[in-house]
């Protein structure tokens, strides 16, 4: 079984100064980190590869260190599953459609973005989309959140939500 941590929207230090205790615990069981942009800094990638393996994108205010390590835009395939991540920013069409629309010509099972602080979790046509929410700026959601994916010989994936420590 492998064990894959999916975040966005971190925003340290602006809006935490730290990762919240559930996602820290959730990384140190992790087999891989996905983030889906909006690191902040490049601090936030070191925290989480010392949990796990952590790779992502950049989202629209993460500075240029973080834009060239990173990129806009990959794909990620563990057995079966192939995560396409991008963190959904842009002008016109909602966060969801930019996010649809940059793999519009790839072959994915799930398209994790971010960006909107939202949690999101639906079908369409035949592709989930995710976004896990933030784990430190949930803006009007009722709780903070982050994504779990556990492929083994399914998958199965799901938000984990929670209140400030």
């Amino acid at each position: 079984m492998k064990k894959i941590v999916i975040v966005s929207d971190t925003h340290i230090p602006m809006r935490a100064k730290k990762l919240p205790k559930p996602l820290v615990e959730a990384c140190q069981s992790a087999d891989f980190i996905i983030h889906a942009g909006d690191w902040q800094t490049l601090d936030v990638f070191y925290e989480f590869a010392a949990y796990a393996e952590t790779d992502g994108v950049a989202g629209n205010v993460d500075p240029w260190d973080v834009l060239d390590r990173f990129g806009k835009k990959k794909t990620f395939t563990f057995g079966d599953v192939t995560i396409g991540v991008v963190h959904g920013d842009g002008i016109q069409k909602t966060t969801e459609q930019r996010a649809i629309d940059a793999f519009a010509n790839d072959t994915v099972d799930i398209i994790v973005f971010g960006h909107s602080h939202t949690p999101v979790m639906r079908e369409v046509d035949g592709v989930l989309l995710f976004n896990p929410g933030s784990p430190t700026d949930k803006r009007r959601q009722a709780q903070y959140s982050f994504g779990l994916l556990e492929i083994g010989d399914t998958w199965e994936i799901k938000h984990v939500f929670f209140d400030k420590e």
